[in-house]
């Protein structure tokens, strides 16, 4: 006995020694001074090319990136993560295939500062069991650089998450899969922004898109909802003849945060300024500022959320390299103007039913090149953008979150309640997927991976500029600020309801895609598609797919419905208005509305 009781006691004085060992290892780690930079180390899953490197060194770095996906089940929703930089200068021919979590991105100042001959490209036929279409291109990324297409026209068929962005094409771009013609080369994307090409835009079978300020040699095609703001050579408004609603110009923008080396070597992000009424591209003379990387911590997988915290403490901006972070406590920035960028598709997961990620109600702060993941504990937000009840003007220096993308359930069986809440006045929402999950590397289910909201919008003057909130369980969006404004919303409604009694929002079927609350006097929407698709039970209605209070300023443009397949049905588009899908003439025939009222 007295040797149990000697055991026990050194147990738990060795347990108790952890423990404090592990206190005062966390202080230390919270009050060291974090080192930073202005030539950081990026980490091994980024490679940094330079016209000295070999063409056949570059392509091969990219095929082995890509081949390890290709007909790989467990790829979709893996822990690997890839960015390709290209320092200033022309490179020899390459082929580079985009599989997921892959980012390609130019290391100059101005897009035409690298030039790569070759392609960019992503087509289907590479996704394991279903080789036939590009409807699950997701999470990868171009930008800033120069395209000369081998063939003259460079190929991007993509689906949600995978921004092109401050691009020139040097050629035509098509946005469809090689195998388009035998009926089944479906994509469903996507955002283009601040690009040129110089050719044609052809979409192919995309269901949808999203181009903003951009310059264009011309458009052509088009299947549901096309739209466009601030587009020099889009195709005229025509909805709904034809899939195209066009705005002149964007109301705000300001472009996203990019890392580039200057004439000495050294790395830096350069913040482009804020933009009213913007129509083409900002480059080459982008108004901005450029900070050194030594203003960064460089944040690397297995970062603690308090070492990430002691460096937003230390003043540091953030810049996330790829990989994936586990969070145990919300990274909180309170600072203004503070930038948290990352590139190569890093992936934050709250493992403790906290909020990844919370921005305080402060000036400037942008939030970019992000994916959340929901962690098995339910939180009750993803991430949130300030202070819910405060309304502090922000209009003269919003806050941006931009290729920003959350999932709930992906390589996880994750929770959350609300994925982003944007409290603040004057945001800007330029680009995010909230993606309840259909499918994952973890099953998902009605009862499993759990999720109300994609967005919910508490602040005024908010903008959303591409918005793109899929399969939650109750309204998807849901607005409550004033004055609000979405252009290009893009929705699917969940497939995996049960039963209609288990999906009631008081007498009423279904939940909303886009609400509206009753008391807002103020918003607009241009250009909206929602889509039902309830393949587990096809009987289940949805009474509509938009909810807005029937008031003078507040109005809907271009909005439709479609019962995919027609399987489920939507009763109407807008509040009583619109009519039903499936449409009597059958083959997914969508409902349009042109205006509401």
């Amino acid at each position: 006995m007295a040797s149990v009781l000697a055991l026990i006691a050194g147990f738990m004085a060795y347990t108790q020694m952890g423990s404090a060992s592990a206190v005062n290892s966390s202080a230390a780690e919270e009050s060291e001074e974090l080192p930073t930079s202005d030539t950081p180390d990026f980490g091994e899953n980024v490679k940094i090319f330079d016209p000295g490197t070999s063409a056949a060194t570059i392509q091969a770095a990219v095929d082995e990136a890509f081949d390890a996906q290709e007909n790989n089940p467990t790829a979709q929703f893996g822990d690997q993560r890839y960015a390709f930089l290209f320092k200033p200068g022309t490179y020899g021919r390459v082929w580079a295939n985009l599989g997921f979590y892959t980012s390609v991105a130019g290391l100059g100042l101005n897009p035409d500062d690298v030039t790569i001959n070759g392609a960019i490209n992503v087509d289907s036929g590479w996704n394991y069991g279903d080789t036939a279409n590009a409807t699950q291109n997701f999470w990868r990324s171009v930008e800033n650089l120069a395209i000369a297409p081998e063939d003259g026209t460079n190929r991007w068929a993509v689906s949600q998450a995978a921004p092109m962005r401050r691009v020139h094409v040097k050629g035509n771009l098509t946005l469809a899969p090689s195998n388009q013609d035998n009926g089944q080369g479906y994509a469903s994307g996507g955002y283009l922004a601040d690009s040129q090409v110089d050719g044609t835009v052809s979409s192919g079978s995309q269901q949808q898109w999203y181009t903003r300020d951009s310059d264009i040699g011309a458009w052509e095609g088009g299947v549901w909802n096309m739209t466009y703001s601030g587009v020099k050579g889009a195709p005229a408004n025509a909805f709904p003849d034809k899939p195209h609603t066009t705005l002149e110009t964007t109301p705000t923008t300001r472009e996203k945060p990019y890392l580039y080396v200057d004439s000495d070597d050294k790395y830096q992000v350069f913040v482009p300024a804020l933009q009213h009424d913007s129509s083409g591209t900002s480059w080459p003379d982008t108004k901005g500022t450029s900070i050194p990387m030594s203003k960064f911590y460089v944040a690397k997988p297995g970062d603690s959320a308090a070492r990430i915290n002691a460096a937003l403490e230390q003043g540091l901006n953030l810049f996330f390299t790829p990989g994936t972070y586990e969070l145990d406590e919300t990274v909180k920035v309170t600072r203004p103007d503070t930038v948290v960028t990352g590139i190569g598709f890093p992936t934050l997961i709250p493992t403790a039913g906290n909020t990844a990620l919370s921005v305080a109600d402060v000036d400037g702060v942008s939030v970019s090149g992000l994916t959340f993941d929901a962690g098995t504990t339910n939180s009750d937000t993803l991430m949130t953008v300030g202070t819910a009840g405060s309304h502090t003007d922000h209009a003269e220096n919003p806050a941006s979150i931009q290729d920003v993308f959350f999932r709930i359930g992906s390589s996880v069986q994750g929770k959350a309640t609300t994925t982003l809440a944007v409290n603040s006045d004057d945001t800007i929402i330029d680009h995010i997927w909230a993606w309840r999950a259909d499918h994952g590397g973890a099953a998902t289910g009605w009862d499993v991976n759990t999720g109300d909201t994609g967005l919910l919008v508490n602040g005024d003057d908010v903008l959303a500029t591409g918005l793109f909130v899929e399969h939650y369980q109750k309204d998807e969006v849901v607005w409550n600020g004033d004055r609000g404004e979405t252009i290009f919303f893009q929705n699917e409604k969940p497939y995996d309801v049960p039963d209609q009694k288990s999906w009631m929002n008081g007498s009423q079927n279904g939940y909303a895609a886009y609400k509206v609350a009753d008391d807002v006097t103020e918003h607009q929407l241009w250009g909206g598609g929602s889509y039902a698709f309830f393949n587990s039970n096809p009987d289940v209605k949805l009474d509509h797919s938009f909810e807005v209070p029937d008031k003078e300023g507040v109005s809907l443009h271009s909005i439709l419905t479609v019962s995919l397949g027609d399987v489920g049905t939507i009763s109407n588009v807008v509040n009583n208005t619109g009519g039903a899908v499936p449409n009597p003439a059958g083959n997914t025939t969508p409902r349009n509305v042109v205006s509401y009222p």
